[in-house]
């Protein structure tokens, strides 16, 4: 079984998604939304964006996985990887598991990624980090969108329009194509089979 890697990010309309080492917009429906994807599931990270997290500790109830060029580094319940090629055979055996930052190991990862959920606050904020814009590339398209929220007063930056947009790799949804064609494929043979012994 491989892994289904997928990526998850907040972005604002042009794509940036921090600046210093935070968050440009705060938003704690899409940090609620966050851990929904992520709870019980591996995530792949940078250092500085573990380092992010209160106290530097890694997430709860998530197996953390860092990706660093710093060979010394090490960190208590934290698993650490030094290349992509490292990053993808700790995770070959999950099920599922989520890239989440930051914007240079977005980079790295995105194309090993088959989706990539992203919450597009409608703002523009000064940054200095961005995600890859997904519009542009044309091997990535929208796959669903949940939209027409607000940021609610007392959950934010009150005001800010905000939607939950889902892109999948174009090659992947044909690998799922063909998958899907091969199945139907068989349950044809099988049916035919079956007609032959009526």
């Amino acid at each position: 079984m491989s892994c289904k890697l997928k990526a998850i990010v907040a972005v604002c309309d042009d794509w940036g998604i921090g600046r210093a080492g935070d968050m440009v917009v705060a938003n704690r429906a899409d940090m609620r939304h966050f851990v929904r994807c992520t709870k019980g599931r591996t995530v792949i990270m940078g250092r500085k964006t573990l380092e992010s997290f209160p106290g530097g500790s890694p997430l709860k109830d998530r197996r953390n996985i860092v990706l660093t060029r710093d060979a010394s580094f090490a960190r208590e319940g934290v698993e650490v990887v030094h290349s992509v090629d490292e990053a993808l055979a700790a995770v070959a055996g999950e099920e599922e598991a989520w890239v989440i930052g930051g914007a240079e190991v977005y980079r790295q990862l995105l194309p090993a990624c088959s989706e990539a959920v992203v919450t597009k606050n409608h703002c523009m904020r000064e940054a200095d980090a961005y995600f890859p814009n997904l519009d542009e590339d044309p091997a990535w398209r929208v796959a669903s969108t949940d939209g027409g929220y607000v940021i609610e007063p007392g959950e934010g930056d009150a005001g800010v329009a905000y939607e939950f947009v889902t892109y999948e790799q174009a090659s992947a949804r044909a690998e799922d194509d063909d998958s899907l064609a091969g199945a139907v494929a068989a349950a044809a043979l099988v049916d035919v089979v079956f007609d032959g012994f009526l």
